[in-house]
């Protein structure tokens, strides 16, 4: 072999958990996660800026990560000279919303599924892609408002079986126009066309799959049938879904790419 990706970029650790105490990352590198529910603080001072639902944090040794509720996270502990490199340039821990890097939340949700075995080449590629695009984001951005993280983080984990904005708003104890106008004020665009951007996005991950046909797909990301989903996917991309999907599969017998590095590219 020429080159050890796994020396350049590895994921040593994934934590799939509910934290209630306080922990400090350990170790070399950095670790990078998504707050899925709860809030927690990278301090001491659990006034400190907060992580809320749908925030993304990364943290390198030493940082002690305090929960000020049970937190629910995905975390990787990334390694290797390039997280090195990483940690050496992070002054203080980075909270950005995923609605900045929606695929990243999504690379982190697979290389944390048990269920999904990837070749070690193939996990320090996703690792060094989420390094690559968390570099782009603005250590100060100021994080969301609290009411717009939670359906950030309602609509990611129940988009399937969502039915739209208004039964989001009831979930989330608040009118469907003050949901509407904070989420808009935030995000830039309202809550129903966020709820369609994540549903393209997981019915592009279940299209990598040739064994699923479109009428499971669009159940499952909570389309009404195949017909409206093949309206709203060429709408949103220019092509249908059997087009798409035949321009990102692999060539037959070869690897099937990492479900959600093909955003990564865009």
């Amino acid at each position: 072999m020429i080159f050890d990706p796994c020396q350049f970029c590895a994921v040593t650790d994934t934590w799939d958990t509910t934290l209630d105490q306080p922990v400090r990352l350990e170790g070399d590198g950095v670790w990078v996660g998504l707050v899925s529910s709860g809030r927690c603080a990278f301090s001491e001072d659990s006034s400190a800026a907060l992580a809320g639902p749908g925030t993304l944090l990364t943290g390198r040794s030493g940082t002690l990560l305090v929960p000020v509720e049970p937190v629910h996270l995905l975390a990787l502990h990334i390694t290797g000279q390039a997280a090195d490199a990483c940690a050496a340039g992070l002054e203080k821990a980075l909270f950005v919303g995923c609605d900045a890097f929606p695929s990243i939340a999504e690379l982190i949700g697979m290389l944390c599924s048990d269920s999904v075995q990837l070749p070690a080449a193939r996990t320090a590629s996703a690792a060094f892609r989420i390094l690559c695009t968390l570099s782009q984001a603005d250590v100060s951005s100021p994080a969301l408002p609290p009411l717009v993280a939670e359906a950030i983080a309602a609509i990611r984990q129940h988009y399937g079986e969502l039915y739209g904005v208004e039964e989001l708003s009831e979930s989330l104890g608040v009118s469907k126009c003050h949901l509407v106008r904070a989420f808009s004020a935030a995000m830039g665009m309202p809550p129903g066309q966020y709820l369609t951007q994540v549903r393209l996005e997981a019915a592009k991950q279940l299209l990598m799959h040739r064994e699923y046909p479109l009428e499971v797909v669009a159940s499952l990301c909570g389309f009404s049938g195949a017909n409206y989903l093949c309206r709203v996917f060429r709408r949103h991309t220019g092509q249908t879904p059997a087009q798409w999907r035949a321009a990102n599969l692999a060539a037959e017998g070869s690897d099937r790419p990492l479900a959600g590095e093909a955003e990564l590219y865009i």
